[in-house]
């Protein structure tokens, strides 16, 4: 096998930072930390939009983009990169490998996509319908950052219940993207990507991981695929597909897909995403009437009602009725205020709703910031209400875990002494 820096011997995975950075509630941090950033740059002045429009690259290859252009099609790749690498090994060796234990979270996730599209046309009828699919994303990286940190007593199989629901979310999600909200499509382009990306899977296909055999094969991919009109995060997607999950052996032990999300995890959570937020969650509000105003627009109503309630009655009714009229279960050890609360917490859109707001309205005009007024008011509102319910059911958990330690403590204490 060719000697590789992705090998597994000469990347310093056990080093403290990277595994901080792995860490879904740092993800969380920064995420917050470069939206507040975003919001305070943008109401100081011009400097937020002058910085987010500057332009550099080469135009010949269709890639002189703005700085909030190189951060949505570039950065947020390898988002995407990511969660197809976790999308594969959840079709392939996870829960959605198992068709009667994906039923549930499947079927969550369609209605939870159903529901807030409809929420929003209501919202919109006579208007602007270009927005539809904002409501119904679901942001993994800061929903499962909310769960970590009020979940410490709540049941595993919630956070599987949500990984597999958002999961689910995400491929749909990049569905819409490339078929919706690919405005003109240059076919030769696309035809051209298919190339390094087929030169890129047969290299993975055999175990090969050189990074500088893999990263030009990738970059080729993704501008080709930019260059064709399809949304470029959908190589970051294509590219993760080609990695295998299975070891070559077939023995145990940590797969290529696992190998390549432990590595580039820290690169999107730390770096990628909270960019693409700085870039993206910049709004001007124009002080407290200007956010009045927004309010009232019914794209913004209809964006901040579809994360909320649309998500919230979309899981919960498609997964109680999967589980009443069907033979799929809800997990042993999860109860519907679970399932409520969760579904709740899938209303944090937030990334994937702001790339898909900026494909429907565009970048730095009114309507745009009436979406991102929406997406931030929305997502907080769902996040803040599912932290009330979790909590309360992490409490439930904890008394529990607590009761049955002293049971079982007092279990093996002499009958003479009880």
């Amino acid at each position: 096998m060719v000697s590789r820096l992705f090998g597994r011997g000469s990347w310093p995975e056990a080093s403290r930072i990277a595994d901080i950075l792995r860490q879904e509630t740092l993800g969380g941090v920064l995420l917050l930390i470069a939206t507040a950033a975003a919001i305070l740059f943008a109401n100081l002045g011009d400097g937020y939009a002058n910085l987010r429009d500057t332009a550099f690259g080469p135009e010949s290859l269709h890639l002189h983009l703005t700085l909030g252009g190189w951060a949505s099609d570039g950065l947020l790749a390898i988002f995407f990169f990511v969660a197809g690498l976790e999308l594969k090994r959840e079709f392939v060796g996870g829960d959605l490998r198992d068709p009667q234990r994906a039923a549930l979270p499947v079927v969550a996730a369609l209605g939870g996509m159903a529901v807030p599209a409809l929420v929003f046309v209501l919202f919109n009828l006579g208007g602007s319908l270009k927005g539809w699919a904002i409501p119904t994303a679901t942001d993994i990286a800061f929903a499962l950052a909310v769960l970590a940190v009020i979940g410490s007593h709540l049941p595993g199989g919630l956070r599987t219940f949500l990984l597999t629901l958002a999961v689910v979310d995400d491929l749909i999600a990049i569905i819409i993207i490339a078929v919706v909200y690919t405005s003109s499509l240059h076919l030769n382009y696309l035809l051209l990507a298919l190339l390094p990306l087929l030169a890129f899977t047969v290299l993975v296909q055999r175990r090969v991981s050189s990074w500088w055999l893999l990263l030009p094969l990738a970059g080729a991919t993704w501008a080709l695929v930019h260059a064709s009109g399809v949304h470029a995060t959908v190589a970051g997607v294509l590219l993760a597909f080609a990695v295998p999950v299975l070891r070559s052996d077939g023995g145990e032990g940590v797969g290529l897909a696992e190998h390549f999300e432990h590595l580039f995890r820290p690169l999107s959570s730390a770096i990628a995403v909270p960019i693409f937020a700085f870039f993206a969650a910049g709004v001007n509000v124009e002080g407290w009437a200007g956010f009045k105003d927004a309010m009232t627009e019914p794209i913004t109503l209809g964006i901040i009602a579809g994360l909320f309630l649309g998500k919230t009655v979309g899981i919960f009714l498609a997964t109680w009725l999967m589980a009443t009229f069907t033979g799929a279960q809800l997990d042993e050890d999860l109860d519907w205020p679970d399932v409520f609360g969760v579904a709740m917490l899938a209303g944090v859109g937030f990334t994937v709703s702001l790339l898909i707001g900026e494909l429907a309205y565009g970048v730095g005009n009114l309507t745009d910031e009436h979406v991102k007024i929406g997406v931030l008011v929305g997502s907080v509102v769902s996040a803040l209400g599912a932290a009330l319910i979790l909590t309360s059911r992490n409490r439930r958990y904890r008394e529990i875990d607590a009761r049955e330690r002293l049971d079982s403590d007092s279990d093996g204490i002499p009958d003479v002494f009880q």
